[in-house]
């Protein structure tokens, strides 16, 4: 992988070939109009569900005064202090910019960033130590997509939080990254464990699945863009029985299956995905909550099939000799 300094900060940046820019830069653009054009599909579908079921919305909107209520876990981990001086890249080139929801220039971003190892490890090993921090320190909580920095200060956040924790911190640190989204189905187990629990999120994703966009980041180390997979935690894993991803594998082929055509790979999150997630939460609030509390159990649950296994490397060798996943789509 050729390297160039940036002039401002004098540090040494992670670049492509111009070949594989000019690549890059026209899959981002063919990303944006295939997430435009099912965006606009989407909301006619979500309109329609709107005018013909409000009743429903109505009566599951809030949760039920019988309901288990969701309690956010504790931060599992302590940020470090930002000090001045702090090396970070802050290049304008495309994938190692800050970009919306994404401040890779953001206090919290650097100072983690280094304590990681930025600027010390090859980008490969940070890249991973990044994936590492982002998959299994950042707890699963559906809500409005937020700014990075409010994500590591709470320590919990949806999927698209969680990855735009790892692409900040490679970004940081002078790796291009970026988003890689789809829209998939997702496997019985987890479609029980996320979907099947609120009869309004049910009823939802039966209608406008098609439309309903997933993601995972990726990196580009050692010449070639290396997918990160940082949505669900070992345990929640552990829980539907599936192996724990590592670095440079795909969700897709393993717990979603990507429709025809939907894969995009951005530089940034779409304007209108936040936009959607905060509509959601202020539609169907207790459906969010009710998805939160299964979420918590999954962890739990599989925290005790973790120690039963012996640990992660036991659980993981035991899942993988026994599912025996496919690989995952490019």
């Amino acid at each position: 992988m050729a390297e160039a300094i940036d002039e401002k900060q004098h540090i040494t940046v992670s670049t492509r070939p111009r070949v594989q820019a000019w690549a890059d830069l026209r899959e981002h653009w063919n990303g944006q109009r295939t997430y435009w054009r099912l965006m606009a599909r989407g909301a006619s579908w979500l309109a329609w569900l709107l005018l013909t079921h409000g009743k429903e919305v109505r009566r599951f909107r809030q949760p039920d005064d019988a309901d288990e209520r969701y309690a956010r876990p504790a931060r599992r981990y302590e940020l470090p202090a930002h000090e001045g001086g702090m090396r970070v890249c802050r290049s304008t080139r495309r994938f190692l910019r800050p970009t919306r929801y994404c401040n890779c220039l953001a206090p919290e971003v650097i100072a983690l960033a280094h304590s990681l190892g930025a600027f010390e490890k090859s980008p490969a090993r940070f890249a991973e130590a990044a994936f590492g921090f982002a998959k299994e320190k950042i707890l699963f909580e559906i809500g409005p997509i937020t700014p990075v920095e409010e994500t590591l200060r709470r320590g919990t956040g949806s999927c698209f939080d969680t990855i735009s924790v790892f692409i900040a911190l490679c970004r940081c640190a002078g790796i291009p990254a970026r988003y890689k989204l789809f829209v998939g189905d997702m496997i019985q187990n987890w479609r029980d464990a996320l979907i099947e629990i609120d009869p309004l999120m049910r009823k939802w994703y039966d209608a406008i699945s098609t439309f309903m966009v997933e993601g995972e980041g990726e990196a580009y180390v050692d010449g070639e863009w290396r997918v990160a997979h940082v949505g669900p935690t070992a345990e929640r894993q552990a829980a539907s029985g599936l192996p724990i991803t590592h670095f440079g594998e795909d969700s897709l082929g393993l717990w979603f299956h990507a429709k025809p055509g939907t894969i995009m790979r951005v530089e940034s999150i779409p304007p209108g995905l936040p936009l959607g997630s905060r509509a959601f939460f202020a539609v169907s609030p207790g459906s969010v909550e009710r998805v939160n509390v299964s979420a918590t159990k999954q962890v739990a649950k599989g925290r005790r099939i973790i120690e039963a296994a012996g640990g992660p490397e036991a659980y993981d060798r035991r899942a993988r000799e026994a599912s025996q996943p496919g690989r995952g789509q490019s």
